[in-house]
């Protein structure tokens, strides 16, 4: 059995790949497969997919037509063959010692369910807990989870089930599918811990002050406000978070900017948070209901995500 499986879903992007498989070639641990889900509708990525084998990487191709990050990931977590299992996003590159660090940890003598990466680009306050607890992560106070800083054992998705395709990329709901995961994790007892040691980059891109990076966060932040309603989080948590994007900026004197950035995250909430509670409360209306997979407006991914 391969020891770890590597769930790249990638569309539109290019160039980005041949760097994150640069850096798959230069692991110190071998063990491991990449299963490419690739959603583009051509061969853009092939040449890429290619470099990787002949740099000595076991790549498998999977073609899904249809831009949904959430879903193709779960082609993934299916497809694996290796005990663990991580999604590096099309655009990140590991540190050559990543994969054998966290394999040491993987192999020790208190199993683990899942371990968290770091993330370079973007700092944590050092005194957060090193591992993760359903409490802490039902009031937003937990270690940011991102995808491509995770790594389960697959067992766990059989336990618990894979990613929630109503949320993330190429949805209504564009984002939260990672928190919600991990918290369906830690709610069903899993035991993760955040490994400061094994380092994963990613780009970190501000906002800019575009109509369509307003939208964007807008999008992203119905996944937030879905949380709030999908896991039923204390009211003063969802107070709190639905304040502090506007909030915030005004605290610290911040420019206009930031302000109608903060504005377009308490919309996307707010309303990603009363989409969710209304679609709930139709399928239990409902005899036999059925999961809808998209919601008020059709949502096709940007060129530039993956």
């Amino acid at each position: 059995m391969t020891a770890l499986s590597l769930i790249l879903c990638t569309y539109g992007r290019t160039t980005e790949l041949e760097r994150l498989f640069q850096s798959l070639a230069a692991q110190t641990f071998k063990d491991f497969e990449v299963i490419v889900v690739d959603q583009n509708a051509d061969d853009r990525v092939t040449p890429y997919l290619e470099g990787g084998r002949k740099a000595g990487i076991v790549v498998r191709h999977i073609r899904h037509h249809f831009p949904n990050l959430s879903m193709a990931r779960n082609v993934g977590i299916r497809a694996a063959l290796g005990e663990w299992v991580g999604f590096p996003d099309d655009d990140c590159w590991y540190e050559p010692d990543l994969l054998q660090r966290l394999c040491h940890l993987f192999t020790r003598s208190d199993p683990l369910t899942g371990a968290m990466a770091r993330w370079a680009e973007r700092s944590e306050p050092d005194r957060l807990p090193l591992r993760l607890t359903h409490h802490r992560s039902r009031v937003f106070r937990d270690r940011m989870a991102v995808s491509f800083m995770l790594f389960f054992n697959r067992k766990l998705f059989n336990h618990i089930g894979n990613f929630d395709s109503r949320l993330g990329v190429g949805q209504w709901f564009g984002a939260g599918e990672e928190t919600d995961l991990v918290m369906r994790a830690l709610h069903a007892g899993a035991s993760l811990t955040y490994h400061h040691a094994a380092v994963v980059h990613h780009p970190l891109k501000p906002p800019d002050a575009s109509a369509r990076a307003r939208q964007e966060i807008r999008r992203r932040e119905r996944g937030t406000g879905a949380i709030y309603a999908k896991h039923a989080l204390p009211l003063h948590v969802i107070a709190r978070g639905l304040v502090a994007p506007i909030l915030r900026p005004l605290l610290k004197g911040a420019g206009a900017r930031e302000f109608i950035h903060g504005y377009a995250a308490l919309l996307g909430r707010w309303e990603g948070m009363l989409y969710w509670r209304r679609q709930h409360r139709q399928l239990a209306g409902m005899h036999k209901p059925k999961i809808r997979t998209s919601f008020p407006e059709t949502i096709q991914p940007a060129a530039s995500k993956r």
